[in-house]
């Protein structure tokens, strides 16, 4: 794992500390489209777009500071 990855991962893991997967994946290996992967129970009951825009928030500095080109988002709830 490269280090922009773990910086994400780790805004992720902070964002959402119940989760039992945080996972990013750099898609090109050029270090701005990534695929996130997470599974956390605070997902539960809440529509698509909403479990997206909260993982968006989490990755807002990243977003704003240009790092991040593409993402692709994968959530998932717990039940």
């Amino acid at each position: 794992m490269d280090e922009v990855t773990a910086d994400f991962e780790q805004l992720l893991r902070a964002a959402f500390p119940e989760a039992s997967e945080v996972r990013v994946t750099d898609r090109t290996g050029g270090g701005d489209h990534f695929l996130v992967e997470v599974t956390s129970p605070r997902f539960d009951g809440l529509p698509l777009l909403e479990q997206h825009r909260l993982v968006n928030d989490a990755l807002a500095a990243p977003f704003a500071s240009g790092t991040i080109h593409e993402l692709r988002i994968k959530t998932r709830g717990t039940t």
